[in-house]
C-alpha cells in the first residue's frame, strides 16, 4: 500500500483531490465529528451508513493499527490532518513533521494533485506482515503448500538490563540494488525442493524501539522446508543486502558499520 500524509489549511481538499486521480482501492483517512464516542462499555463503535460506508470510532487502536488493518486491502491511503505521522507528508504552510516531507507550500493553490498522484508511486510501499501473508497466499502454487513460515525483526531498546536505551534507527539503501538483491535472493531461495514463494520487505527511513524493521515471509510445502528456508533468508538478507543503519541512544548517535 502506497500511503501519503497531507498537513495543513485545506489538507482534507487536497485528499480528496489526490484521491480522484488515483486507480485501485483507496483509503481516504481523516478527522470527523461524525461518528459519537464509544457508547457504554463498548471499547469501539462501528456503524454502517444507508450508502453501504463504514465508520468507527474507540479509542483503544493506534493510527499503526489503523494503517496495519488498511494494508492488505488497499493500494493507497491518503490521509489528512495528522501531523505526528511518520509517512512521506506534503506540508501546507510551516508544520514541523517526522515524517518525509516531500512537498512543503504556504497555500493549497500551489499544489497539484495530480502530479502528487503521480510521485505516490515512486514512493516506498507501507508494507505489513500481513501484507506479505496474503501475497503468498496468492501464489499458483498455494494448493500445495501446507506451511507460512515468518520471521518479524524489529528495533531492540536493550541488549542488557544496563545499557544506554536505543530510542530509533535510521536505514539507508542504494536505491535499486538493495531490492534486486533480496529478489535475486528469494529467487535462489524459491528453487529448493518444496519452496514455493519467498518475500521479503525491509522497512528505510527512522524507526523508533519496539517498531517492526523487517519481515520474511516463506509459502512451502512442509513446516521444515518454510523455517529452514526463513532463518536462511534473513541471514543472507543481513550478510548480502546493502542496508545502512544509524543508531540513536539516550547517549549517542552512530552508524553501526563503524562499530563492527
Amino acid at each position: 500500500m502506497q500511503a501519503l500524509s497531507i498537513v495543513g489549511s485545506g489538507s482534507a481538499e487536497i485528499r480528496d483531490a489526490v484521491v480522484a486521480h488515483l486507480d485501485g482501492r483507496v483509503a481516504a483517512v481523516g478527522r470527523t465529528e461524525s461518528v459519537d464516542d464509544a457508547p457504554g462499555d463498548a471499547d469501539g463503535r462501528f456503524e454502517l451508513s444507508e450508502d453501504g460506508d463504514w465508520t468507527a470510532s474507540g479509542g483503544d487502536r493506534s493510527f499503526a493499527d489503523l494503517l496495519d488493518e488498511l494494508a492488505p486491502d488497499y493500494d493507497y491511503a491518503v490521509i489528512s490532518g495528522f501531523s505526528k505521522l511518520r509517512l512521506p507528508t506534503v506540508v501546507i504552510g510551516d508544520a514541523e513533521v517526522p515524517g518525509d516531507v516531500l512537498r512543503r507550500v504556504d497555500d493549497a493553490a500551489a499544489l497539484d494533485p495530480g502530479d502528487i498522484a503521480a510521485e505516490l508511486d515512486e514512493l516506498d510501499p507501507y508494507v505489513t506482515l500481513e501484507t506479505l501473508v496474503t501475497e503468498a497466499k496468492q501464489s499458483p502454487l498455494a494448493e500445495r503448500s501446507g506451511a507460512i513460515a515468518t520471521f518479524t525483526g524489529r528495533v531492540r531498546a536493550k541488549d542488557a538490563a544496563d545499557d544506554s536505551r536505543t530510542t530509533h534507527l535510521k536505514f539507508e539503501k542504494y536505491d535499486g540494488v538493495a531490492e534486486q538483491r533480496m529478489a535475486d535472493i528469494a529467487a535462489a531461495l524459491e528453487e529448493r525442493e518444496g519452496v514455493f514463494e519467498v518475500l521479503f520487505h525491509h522497512r528505510t527511513g527512522v524507526v523508533v524501539d519496539g517498531e517492526d524493521i523487517v519481515f520474511v515471509v516463506v509459502l512451502a510445502g512442509h513446516r521444515r522446508e518454510a523455517f529452514r528456508t526463513v532463518e536462511d533468508g534473513i541471514d543472507r538478507l543481513k550478510d548480502e543486502v546493502p542496508l545502512f543503519k544509524k543508531e540513536t541512544t539516550e547517549d549517542e548517535e552512530f552508524w553501526v558499520h563503524d562499530r563492527a
